[in-house]
């Protein structure tokens, strides 16, 4: 690990300041920082620990919104009464991305920023346009079983990691930053970007800028959500297809239909993948498998497998139909 310099700010505005020197970075639980700098992927000069400057409490607003602030420790996100009563899926999410030992440590803004798991970014003896701009993606002719499907490019076929950002991409949530211009909102899905031709951009911030906060909206359908994850081992693995997914139903004599949803797929795109088209396809529809089946294969139209990674489109199908209906049978 090459040496660096660490400084710890008294408040936001002394951070942003401080992440203003050249090849700064911010450091938070540290769970994906350090082990990309003991990779020699990431070589900071200077990191600025932001553990006591970013909020680490779970309040609801005077409009119901609930703001989790950014140093709040995903095991108390995945354990606070008002997210799991609230919003199940972001608290299944939670618990489903890593170990209660990470979870202790890890913070909500690390998990919305942390890097792909792509094992050519991961691997300084190889090539990777995310890693170094201009170098290629032998990903898209190597292995590629676990990479995206949807809005890659053909400079990188990388995915997002964090089950978490998926689920607050399909609540809709909004994150609050303060950076050098002063403070700005931006919405999930629109903090992260699709690769284009530059993939070493992950995000929409700014050198500099320091998430502070993240807001859930009033949802009343949150409550009766689910989050599911496909992965190949039972025990703490990032997701080969994974969905996050809000459902309101009316029960009338003519069958259930339903009213409202929300849907997102994680482990499938470079972001968090909301699934607008197969929202726009459920809403005013009938709540059968049939109709999720269609809105599903909408959604997936899209989708530019390559031949190593094809079966994530019939697996994100299927997982789509499966907890659209569990959600379902839970409202009857």
């Amino acid at each position: 690990m090459r040496p660096f310099t660490y400084v710890r700010p008294g408040d936001a505005a002394e951070a942003v300041a401080a992440a203003a020197a050249p090849d700064a970075a911010y450091l938070g639980g540290g769970t994906n920082l350090v082990d990309l700098m003991r990779l020699g992927v990431a070589t900071p000069g200077t990191l600025v620990d932001v553990t006591r400057v970013a909020g680490d409490e779970i309040e609801e607003l005077p409009g119901g919104e609930v703001r989790v602030g950014a140093a709040v420790r995903n095991a108390d996100l995945a354990g606070h009464p008002l997210i799991r009563r609230r919003y199940p899926m972001l608290a299944q999410a939670v618990v489903a991305g890593a170990s209660g030992q990470i979870r202790n440590m890890a913070t909500v803004a690390g998990n919305l920023l942390q890097r792909t798991r792509c094992p050519y970014f991961q691997d300084v003896t190889k090539p990777c346009n995310k890693r170094n701009p201009g170098s290629g993606c032998p990903a898209r002719d190597g292995e590629h079983r676990d990479l995206a499907v949807l809005g890659h490019s053909a400079a990188c076929v990388a995915t997002h990691p964090s089950d978490m950002a998926v689920a607050m991409a399909a609540l809709g949530a909004v994150v609050h930053v303060a950076g050098a211009d002063g403070p700005r909102a931006l919405p999930l899905p629109g903090l992260h970007r699709l690769p284009g031709d530059h993939p070493e951009r992950d995000t929409l911030l700014r050198p500099g800028d320091l998430i502070t906060a993240v807001d859930l909206p009033v949802l009343p359908m949150a409550a009766r959500s689910r989050y599911r994850k496909v992965r190949d081992r039972a025990s703490f693995a990032f997701a080969v297809v994974s969905v996050a997914a809000a459902l309101e139903v009316d029960h009338g004599s003519g069958g259930p239909v339903v009213r409202d949803c929300r849907l997102a797929l994680g482990g499938v795109a470079h972001t968090p993948w909301r699934a607008e088209a197969a929202e726009t396809a459920l809403r005013g529809g009938p709540a059968t498998e049939e109709a999720f089946a269609r809105a599903a294969g909408a959604e997936l139209a899209a989708a530019r497998p390559l031949p190593g990674n094809a079966f994530k489109v019939p697996l994100a199908r299927n997982l789509i139909v499966r907890t659209l209906a569990g959600l379902v049978e839970g409202s009857s």
